[in-house]
């Protein structure tokens, strides 16, 4: 049997890559998963909504439980980012690696989480130095597998104009 030659960075998969390199099985339901929560980046989806958005996406079809065990997977490398909003529900978004906080504004009258690093970039150093200050103390005193989770929470502007009405 003949040597097969190696394959170059070039052909590996970027997702295939991703996953082995955090340790997980390469499968067409991972590459699914991440693949949509990266390529929807500025938003957070609870499991029922990403079950949802991901039924229309080609032939693989995902129950609850293999999607539950998935994001909790994913999750627990690093690769997504959990947040439990205001009424205990749980937000996955994707976790970019040279993120240590992920700022959002969660409107607890619609629910929506929108992501603020646009809004508060003159001030994104200082929260970023804030953030891994923190995180460094942390990781002094023993903590492992560190992120962060900046929440601000009160009425989106939208949701206060229809109050105001």
């Amino acid at each position: 049997m003949a040597n097969l030659p190696a394959r170059t960075a070039a052909e590996i998969d970027p997702m295939d890559a991703l996953l082995s390199a955090h340790g997980l099985r390469r499968t067409a339901a991972a590459r699914l998963v991440l693949g949509w929560l990266l390529a929807h980046l500025d938003t957070s989806y609870t499991h029922a909504q990403l079950q949802s958005s991901l039924s229309g996406e080609g032939l693989l079809a995902l129950d609850r439980v293999t999607l539950y065990r998935l994001i909790d997977r994913l999750t627990q490398v690093g690769l997504l980012l959990c947040r439990v909003d205001a009424n205990r529900v749980r937000r996955y978004q994707a976790m970019p690696a040279s993120v240590k906080a992920m700022p959002h504004f969660e409107c607890q009258s619609c629910h929506r989480d929108s992501p603020l690093d646009g809004t508060l970039s003159s001030n994104a150093s200082d929260l970023e130095r804030a953030a891994q200050s923190a995180l460094e103390a942390l990781k002094a005193l023993g903590y492992q597998g560190l992120s962060m989770d900046f929440a601000v929470r009160g009425v989106c502007a939208d949701c206060a104009v229809v109050k105001v009405d």
